[in-house]
């Protein structure tokens, strides 16, 4: 028997979505309690503030983003493209990484907000420039630099084409620009292959 969400839950994944698509200040209590169909008392029992929930949210984010990337496995080509590939999922889902939406509210946002946040892409980026340096040792990538500089690249690289091609309402932008931040560490390219 599948267990049923709890409200807190249902609540972090309604927030989550619209979060994705609008943004932090895109949305309110009264969008969430209106697709829940609960009440907005409901929503301040389980979250006191919007910056609560916002934080929860970041932090749900992040631990499901590290199971994503604690997933994934094979060389290290493969690694990267799979990483990518985690972008790509969510832009033709018509969302957006959940902190690349936060980072471009950043100034508005509260302060534990921010801490989250600024964790989430050290993870990101700690996690990045461990493959990306076995890689570069064993796997044929070729860079300049050191590993954390390279992660941080093709982390703002990543984020932006997803803004990019959002704008355009065309995911291939993505996937254009994808290629060619791995055809730059040297990773073969997808079409290549047989």
């Amino acid at each position: 028997m599948d267990e049923v969400p709890g409200t807190s839950d249902r609540i972090l994944e309604v927030a989550g979505q619209l979060a994705q698509r609008r943004g932090f200040n895109g949305f309110s209590y009264a969008d969430i309690a209106a697709a829940l169909k609960i009440t907005k008392a409901s929503l301040h029992y389980h979250f006191a503030t919007k910056a609560d929930l916002g934080r929860a949210l970041i932090a749900r984010y992040t631990e499901r983003f590290q199971a994503a990337l604690d997933a994934l496995e094979g060389t290290p080509a493969n690694i990267l493209r799979r990483y990518v590939k985690l972008y790509e999922d969510v832009l033709v889902r018509d969302r957006m990484c959940m902190c690349g939406m936060f980072a471009a509210e950043y100034s508005t946002l509260p302060g534990p907000m921010r801490n989250e946040l600024r964790r989430f892409f050290n993870k990101n980026e700690e996690w990045l420039a461990r493959h990306l340096e076995q890689g570069r040792t064993n796997g044929g990538f070729e860079y300049e630099g050191s590993s954390v500089e390279m992660a941080r690249m093709l982390t703002a690289g990543l984020e932006g084409a997803m803004l990019l091609a959002r704008s355009f309402e065309d995911p291939k932008r993505f996937t254009a620009t994808a290629e060619r931040l791995l055809a730059e560490l040297n990773v073969p390219s997808s079409r290549k292959r047989s």
